[in-house]
């Protein structure tokens, strides 16, 4: 027995773990022309079989349409066509998606999911499996099944890629059409084709509406998008979610939790000031909702300790001093003609307490009435409007409704 320089016995080769089915060790070598030949004279029974046992395989595959069974059909013989060329000359790639799949992506991924495309991928490759001994001639049967192992795999990726990029094509578009959605709900369209959209985007419009603005967060990528989804997901059973420019709007319905949903709900905006609306019936009367939100968010820099989020009815001051004739509207509706319809002195009483510098005794004194007749009549204004003017907000908003009442009553 032969010896190296040290006088021992060489080492034998080991074989490789991965046997005679190594794809990454085995190189594939020329095919035999009788194995094409076979190949090509059998491409047209091999589809037949395949095509029979999709049907005869797949519980799902009768209950599509005639042209959906017929478009997989096609699928399945045009990968047995490509097979056929790609082992012929395995360092041409572009068959993959242009022979495959050719114009069937978008029909495809809308006809049957992945999972179904790749089933029906298998059975193709099973149908060329099974039919080896018969194609493969001199010995070559290895390298066939290695090929078709080879080409199993490379479909499987296609097939996985086409359905992503479709997939990202189906997200933009719906991005888009939510974009062009709450345009138009914003823009308090009603119109029928609006009605489709929000049909097509899944709204069902079960529960009240609520319309949030703040700042767009840092991320306002398709990834940003995605998670503010996930996030409203947990608090809301249904929202539209747009970025106009540096502005973020989230109109929300059916939230579970008011409150605390809308304040966990603030977090996905960026830093600033977060205004909700308030809640409405329907989608469609969302304007109303968004409206006074937008109105808020443009005015919430006036009052630093506001709350985040802040409702825009609590900031109806700072909207009335920004110019917002809603604001004064709903503070002369809300306020001032309650008060004023009041029999008692309500008016009186809160324009007096107010002036002397919110005292209970100095009112007392200015109206010759008992202190607690004072705090009487304050409770009912409290009780009338829900601003309780013994605290110092409440006490401000109310002043300015006062304001706006007299006003109004001038005009």
């Amino acid at each position: 027995m032969p010896t190296d320089a040290s006088g021992s016995a060489p080492r034998k080769p080991r074989p490789s773990r991965r046997g005679a089915w190594s794809l990454r060790s085995r190189q594939q070598g020329t095919p035999h022309p009788r194995t094409l030949e076979n190949l090509t004279a059998n491409l047209g029974q091999v589809s037949t079989v395949a095509v029979q046992r999709l049907s005869t395989s797949l519980p799902w595959f009768e209950g599509l349409r005639a042209d959906e069974r017929s478009e997989l059909g096609l699928l399945a013989q045009r990968g047995i066509a490509s097979f056929v060329r790609w082992y012929e000359n395995p360092q041409e790639p572009v068959w993959v998606l242009t022979e495959i799949f050719r114009q069937a992506p978008t029909e495809l991924t809308r006809s049957i999911t992945l999972q179904n495309a790749l089933q029906v991928l298998r059975i193709v490759v099973d149908v060329v499996e099974e039919k080896v001994p018969e194609l493969a001639q001199h010995n070559d049967e290895v390298a066939l099944r290695e090929a078709v192992l080879r080409f199993s795999r490379e479909v499987a990726f296609a097939a996985a890629d086409v359905y992503a990029r479709a997939a990202e094509n189906r997200g933009s578009w719906d991005a888009r059409l939510e974009s062009l959605v709450v345009d138009g709900i914003l823009r308090g369209d009603h119109s029928d084709s609006l009605r489709s959209r929000v049909s097509a985007l899944g709204w069902t419009d079960e529960g009240d509406v609520t319309v949030m603005v703040g700042a767009a967060p840092a991320t306002t990528g398709p990834a940003g998008v995605e998670r503010i989804r996930r996030v409203v997901a947990r608090h809301a059973a249904e929202c539209l979610v747009t970025i106009q420019t540096d502005r973020l709007v989230l109109i929300l319905g059916g939230l579970r939790d008011r409150e605390r949903s809308l304040e966990r709900l603030a977090a996905v905006c960026g830093d600033g000031p977060v205004v909700h609306g308030p809640a409405v019936s329907s989608v469609f009367e969302a304007r109303h909702s968004a409206d006074r939100a937008n109105a808020g968010l443009r005015a919430a820099s006036a009052w630093p300790q506001a709350p985040r989020p802040v409702c825009s009815e609590d900031l109806w001051p700072e909207r009335a001093v920004n110019g917002d004739p809603l604001a004064v509207q709903a503070m002369v509706e809300a306020v001032w003609q309650p008060l004023a319809a009041s029999s008692t002195g309500l008016v009186d009483t809160l324009s007096t307490y107010l002036g002397v510098g919110h005292s209970l005794e100095a009112t007392a004194r200015e109206l010759f009435v008992h202190a607690n007749t004072v705090r009487y009549r304050l409770r009912r204004v409290s009780d009338i409007t829900g601003w309780d003017p013994l605290l110092p907000r409440d006490a401000f908003v109310l002043h300015c409704a006062v304001l706006a009442g007299r006003l109004h009553a001038t005009e």
